[in-house]
């Protein structure tokens, strides 16, 4: 089938099956454009629960729809790409946070969403990069584990004077946006504004004149006075800004800031997983009722 068919055959397996799709902002334009919700993770995880659909397609990588299944247990939730991983995410397992633990006893472990379910069963509380600063600040501890981003952990540390024991990853298309490309932009278009996504490296974070995550980015784009602006995260997102706000200008701050895990999503897996209702997430039900408490208060947390 041609692209034109596979979107066709698409729909018409979502009305038929009662299915709706989620796409991350990270996704190709194809599959933002066919999704029924694109968002980031907070907004994803927020709706997983909410939507009435019998079935969800997670367009993202492996640990998302791990999380639409955790707080939607009823649904049934597939994947396009089961090989389409998160290097961040796996960059800490759940035995090397156990460890951690016993290492600082008695310290509350905030992990980013951004995690696999096992180590999200070790947490008391998730966040996302939108309200990892304000829900760090609504906690009474001083000293918290945080993982596995450094980056994300240095900006809370910044932003919230607390005392973080953070874990030694990072993401890698992220990690490669570096100040030198922002400074090459700048002389491109010296009038745009730089925003940037907290995972990038602080010395980025220091040079951007708004850090936001991929969501807030959305909403601001649509009510700023600025009309040029450099993105500083993944380049999917930029997409997603063009067609919503057609009289702004959006650019890359690194061309080449591609995920090539969110990029191994396409069409024909779309329609295939609607077609054969698999892969499906599954979960064991202990890793469920243990994740499912530190997920519920970063959904609840109004940030």
């Amino acid at each position: 089938m041609d692209q034109d068919q596979l979107r066709e055959e698409i729909v018409r397996l979502k009305q038929e099956k009662k299915a709706i799709i989620f796409a991350h902002n990270y996704q190709p334009a194809e599959i933002q454009d066919i999704a029924d919700i694109v968002g980031d993770s907070l907004e994803l995880s927020r709706l997983a629960a909410q939507v009435e659909a019998r079935l969800i397609v997670f367009a993202g990588v492996y640990f998302m729809a791990e999380t639409a299944k955790i707080l939607a247990p009823p649904k049934k939730v597939i994947v396009p790409e089961p090989q389409a991983g998160c290097p961040l995410a796996d960059n800490i397992s759940r035995s090397e946070l156990q460890a951690l633990k016993k290492k600082f006893p008695g310290r509350k472990v905030v992990s980013y969403v951004n995690t696999t379910a096992e180590v999200k069963a070790e947490t008391d509380v998730c966040c996302t990069s939108a309200n990892a600063v304000s829900l760090v600040s609504s906690l009474p501890d001083e000293e918290i584990i945080f993982v596995p981003d450094r980056n994300l952990a240095s900006f809370v540390r910044q932003k919230t004077g607390k005392q973080i024991i953070a874990w030694d990853g990072c993401c890698p298309v992220h990690e490669e946006i570096r100040a030198e490309h922002l400074l090459e932009a700048k002389e491109v278009c010296p009038e745009a504004e730089i925003w940037a996504h907290p995972e990038c490296r602080p010395e980025v974070l220091e040079k951007a004149d708004r850090v936001l995550s991929t969501g807030q980015m959305i909403k601001e784009a649509r009510i700023t006075k600025a009309t040029e602006i450099i993105i500083a995260t993944e380049t999917g997102l930029l997409h997603r800004l063009r067609q919503e706000n057609p009289d702004k200008k959006f650019y890359p701050a690194r061309a080449e800031a591609i995920c090539q895990e969110m990029k191994k999503n396409n069409l024909e897996k779309i329609y295939l997983a609607l077609l054969e209702e698999k892969p499906e997430v599954i979960i064991d039900e202990e890793t469920v009722a243990q994740a499912r408490s530190a997920i519920d208060r970063m959904v609840q947390f109004v940030s």
